[in-house]
């Protein structure tokens, strides 16, 4: 499993995503031009200590991150306001990249139409969409929870009073 995130312009929302892939071991790509620069003080803060932690790739531009996922026979999931498939509808697989566009804007058409699923989040009606790293998040745990994907600690030693395994 994979996050994408096209031309992210809020530093803040970048750094909680990969923070929330650093936690739960999944790869994140940002096809730029981002909207600030990577090396932004805001950025670091929100991915605090975990920035080292995850595995990060960086696409100079969009042709170059669909020609690197289309290369690996990869499939596009796009979360759009713009889309009609609610994302609890959909049957995600372990290989999927879980797309997310810019806060101010989405993706342009080119992207929307390149996508292979384009989900949505339902919501009420009469509210515009929410915040990007929470919409990640809410996605990317119904992805890792159909594909089995979450990470499975090691517990070891016996249980303590009142706890079960």
């Amino acid at each position: 499993m994979r996050i994408a995130l096209f031309e992210p312009d809020i530093p803040q929302n970048t750094g909680t995503i990969l923070r929330l892939c650093a936690c739960l071991g999944v790869e994140v790509h940002i096809v730029e031009p981002a909207g600030f620069p990577v090396s932004d003080r805001a950025f670091r803060r929100a991915g605090m200590d975990y920035l080292d932690r995850v595995a990060l790739t960086r696409h100079v531009a969009w042709a170059a991150f669909d020609a690197w996922r289309r290369e690996r026979q990869l499939r596009l999931v796009l979360f759009s306001t713009r889309a009609a498939q609610s994302y609890l509808d959909h049957a995600f697989q372990p290989d999927d990249i879980l797309l997310f566009g810019r806060e101010s804007s989405g993706v342009p058409d080119k992207v929307f139409t390149a996508a292979d699923a384009r989900l949505l989040i339902p919501m009420r009606p009469g509210l515009r969409s929410l915040n990007v790293a929470m919409a990640a998040a809410m996605s990317l745990g119904e992805a890792l929870r159909q594909t089995k994907g979450f990470y499975t600690p090691v517990i070891t030693g016996a249980p303590r009073s009142g706890e079960t395994r």
